[in-house]
């Protein structure tokens, strides 16, 4: 059921008139919101860094670290400090993207000392106990051996590996089973040292906290970290150019199918164009092109989708597609002709009315929850968006023109398609390849639900 309106256009409201940059007394700057409609705090923030800063023979130490953030810190050992989140209600979370580590909050405001005080010691003073980091140890190998009977991350992992090569980018962001075996404590506690510090630093607020009070937290929490990271430097790359073909034979009823290509990076001019014109191909909802003539009219495929995903140092399209074994060649031969046919003639204009008319109206339901809020105002930082975007982001969708979206449908999939597929056959045209070892899905990147531009769309 959709939210009702009221709290849309109050939402709405408060991003489009209401965003301040508050800068504490110890320089710790964040994007805030004032909102006193419920008594909660929602805290979302982020270091440069992530699994690109993970040693190279060992994938998954930022991931490890992600999971033991929360396993006691000073003298609070893991059943202490969880009492003390759980008494008061309080939620602290952490991940490793590949960019970035990333941590939110969320809080009751009458409980917000508390709980800026516990993120602090988490971020500060992790405890790292033997027994701790066996445990997540144990949990994360289970989940990547049940990866391994799985297509879907299968094909993930080896498109990331064909993509980049040996760019950091390929390496599995959660670690791998001949990896994570390796990690020490002191990988976790250099990791730390290198990443977690106030040069990158991005913060967003939203919630029913005074702006002074605010600054106060920030500085308690923030301002002891170390003021430079001792991050090493990741270089720009394009992935690998299609077409290319890959299989990998696996035993399963359902072949799945990882498709994709070169991308166009946030920061570039096209990225708009590019976005509304992926909407129209493979984008959210039941009117793309895809899913209308690959799973609708023929009824190919249990589920096809396409995304654009953009990193620091790359940008992607990414789709996938599950079949049965005996329609995997015509499901991937169909996914190719409509890829092929949108990049010479384009989208139509009413497609193109379309797609801009959903795009604007998902703005609004991107945001319509003090978390979502700021989890998207976040990500405006990160992708170097000026604090006005939201009142910005509807004239820059009316800019793209037919022609626009042509020429960059034409830039994104003229060159065709890097293709793995995972099943029992093999299909003409593709490199065998063997089964890779186990891992989660390719990257955390790639998990990105869909919203306003900044994650995956």
């Amino acid at each position: 059921m959709l939210a009702s309106p009221a709290p849309l256009a109050t939402a709405r409201t408060l991003a489009a008139t209401k965003i301040k940059r508050l800068v504490s007394s110890c320089g710790i700057e964040a994007w805030f919101v004032q909102d006193s409609t419920v008594p909660l705090i929602a805290m979302e923030y982020a270091f440069a860094g992530g699994a690109t800063q993970d040693p190279t023979d060992k994938p998954g130490v930022g991931h490890m670290v992600a999971g033991l953030l929360k396993e006691g810190c000073g003298d609070l050992d893991f059943k202490t400090f969880h009492e003390r989140l759980d008494r008061r209600a309080i939620e602290l979370s952490f991940r490793s993207t590949h960019d970035h580590f990333r941590g939110a909050l969320r809080t009751l405001n009458d409980n917000a000392d508390e709980a800026f005080e516990l993120l602090r010691m988490a971020l500060t003073s992790p405890r790292f106990h033997p027994a701790d980091v066996e445990r997540i140890r144990a949990s994360k190998l289970a989940r990547l051996r049940y990866g391994s009977t799985d297509p879907s991350s299968l094909a993930n992992r080896k498109f990331l590996e064909v993509a980049f090569n040996d760019h950091p980018y390929a390496r599995p962001a959660g670690g791998s089973i001949e990896s994570l075996p390796k990690i020490e404590v002191a990988d976790l506690k250099g990791y730390l040292r290198r990443v977690i510090a106030k040069e990158t630093l991005k913060i967003a607020v939203v919630g029913d906290v005074n702006p002074e009070v605010l600054c106060t937290l920030l500085d308690r929490t923030f301002g002891g970290l170390p003021a430079k990271a001792d991050s090493t430097p990741v270089s720009d790359i394009v992935a690998a150019k299609p077409p290319q073909r890959v299989f990998i034979p696996f035993d399963v009823p359902q072949t799945v199918v990882t498709f994709g290509g070169p991308g166009v990076r946030r920061s570039e001019p096209d990225f708009m164009a590019a976005y509304v014109v992926n909407q129209i191909l493979g984008g959210t909802g039941l009117t793309s092109r895809l899913f209308r003539e690959v799973r609708e009219k023929r009824g190919l495929a249990y589920f096809v989708r396409e995304n654009l995903v953009w990193m620091d140092h790359s940008a992607m399209f990414v789709g996938s597609s599950g079949t049965c074994t005996d329609r995997a060649g015509e499901t991937v031969e169909q996914i190719e002709k409509q890829i092929r046919h949108i990049a010479e003639e384009g989208p139509t204009q009413q497609e193109l009315d379309d797609a801009k008319s959903y795009l604007k109206g998902s703005q609004v339901l991107a945001i319509n929850t003090t978390s979502k809020l700021a989890q998207t105002l976040l990500q405006h930082q990160l992708d170097k968006l000026p604090i006005d975007y939201f009142e910005e982001h509807n004239a820059v969708v009316d800019a793209v023109t037919l022609e626009d979206a042509k020429r960059v449908a034409q830039r994104l999939w003229g060159q065709g398609l890097l293709t793995i597929i995972v099943g029992r056959s093999p299909m003409d045209g593709a490199q065998s390849a063997t089964v890779p070892s186990p891992t989660t899905s390719p990257a955390e990147k790639l998990d990105a639900t869909p919203t306003i531009p900044g994650k995956s769309n």
